[in-house]
């Protein structure tokens, strides 16, 4: 299993567990995370699953395809370690991972 921290805007966090190779979003998703709708479920066709890459992990976690950055343009307040959840394929090396969720989805 693959620990995440989910750190909400106003600072809350929820710890939660996902096996390997599901998505930080399939994960958050089933965890009732709040701040993540998903509202495409993960086909990368929305931008309701956008959160912040904590800076340490950002190397780690990679850049964004083209696609996920297109969809990134749909979404509230993106930044430099922006990323769509869904396509953040959690890993061992991702084990302990910290994303923040921004204060609205887009």
């Amino acid at each position: 299993m693959v620990a995440i921290t989910f750190i909400e805007y106003n600072g809350t966090a929820h710890q939660v567990e996902g096996p390997e190779g599901a998505t930080a979003m399939e994960t958050a998703v089933r965890n009732g995370v709040p701040g993540i709708v998903a509202e495409c479920g993960g086909a990368c066709a929305c931008a309701t699953c956008h959160v912040y890459v904590d800076e340490a992990w950002a190397d780690k976690v990679g850049e964004p395809s083209e696609m996920e950055e297109g969809m990134l343009d749909f979404a509230t307040d993106v930044r430099p370690t922006s990323r769509l959840s869904c396509q953040i394929k959690l890993t061992a090396a991702l084990d302990g991972i910290i994303l923040h969720t921004p204060e609205t989805q887009g």
